[in-house]
């Protein structure tokens, strides 16, 4: 079965950051952590101390007869300074229902294998703070997903487009063992692409994307983000930056990509993603390629 719709995201393209001078979604975001948002923070976990925080968590089980019907079940959790999404619905699971079903590993926002839907927004459960949050706290699985139970989604095709990229480097003339020698990056060429080095792979941006939710054979702005990673990178050549970009020029390729912006909003490690895929199309189309 596939989960709820993410709500409604406007059509209309944000202004030109380039063009207009304003900011980039990361930057602003980026600001509002440094302004205020800390004194926000300490005011709202103030409020919170001794009180419980209300999560309404999504349930689905297809191989049990009372769940295979999705429904929200209420916890009412304890609040603790720090508390994460994801130490709420831990504390749910180990408190209330050993059932309950999500994926984490780190929780320091870097294996990205906890990212939910929490109150209509793509996020990561470890790093998104319950004192952030409007309550009640609603927990879904990633939109646009296969759900396989509770908060679990089937990440296969995501990890599909992922590989069609090619997500590796490659030489154009590797030589003999015996002549191999360490192959430099220069810092201008690092700094271009550090941004896009950051993906943790989480699925978020994905989710959020209108565009692959219409289209299964997009190849989305995760897999255009790895891609951008390697074509940008001066240490490939020529032949195989082509190649790459024959890759991304098909027709479910960046040309898919209609510049709204959401994967950029909700990308948890700030990565530029839909600068990265216009940047992709201006080569596209220096390198004379097609494009529908």
């Amino acid at each position: 079965m596939s989960t709820q719709q993410a709500e409604p995201e406007s059509q209309e393209a944000p202004e030109d950051p380039e063009m207009k001078g304003a900011e980039s979604p990361q930057e602003r975001r980026l600001e509002e952590k440094d302004d205020g948002m800390v004194d926000e923070r300490a005011e709202k976990t103030a409020e919170l101390e001794g009180e419980t925080v209300l999560i309404k968590v999504f349930r689905y089980d297809p191989e049990v007869a009372d769940k295979q019907e999705p429904r929200f079940d209420d916890f009412h959790v304890p609040f603790t300074k720090g508390m994460t999404v994801l130490d709420a619905v831990m504390y749910a699971r180990d408190e209330y229902d050993s059932s309950l079903t999500f994926r984490h590993s780190c929780r320091q926002a870097v294996c990205g294998s906890d990212a939910f839907f929490v109150n209509g927004r793509q996020r990561l459960g470890c790093k998104t703070q319950i004192s952030d949050l409007e309550q009640p706290v609603r927990i879904e699985p990633l939109p646009h997903q296969e759900v396989v139970k509770d908060l679990v989604v089937d990440m296969d095709h995501f990890y599909d487009q992922m590989h069609t990229v090619e997500p590796y480097f490659q030489d154009e003339d590797t030589p003999p063992v015996e002549d191999l020698e360490e192959q430099r990056q220069s810092p201008e060429n690092r700094e271009k692409i550090k941004m896009s080095s950051r993906c943790i792979w989480c699925g978020a941006c994905m989710s959020s994307c209108n565009i692959a939710a219409g289209d299964n054979e997009y190849l989305g702005p995760a897999a255009i983000n790895k891609a951008y990673k390697f074509a940008m990178d001066d240490r490939e050549g020529e032949e195989i930056k082509e190649h790459r970009l024959r890759i991304l020029e098909q027709e479910h390729g960046v040309w898919r990509c209609q510049t709204q912006f959401s994967c950029t909003e909700v990308c948890p490690k700030d990565i530029p993603l839909t600068e990265h895929i216009q940047e992709l199309k201006r080569e596209a189309v220096k390198k004379n390629l097609k494009f529908w």
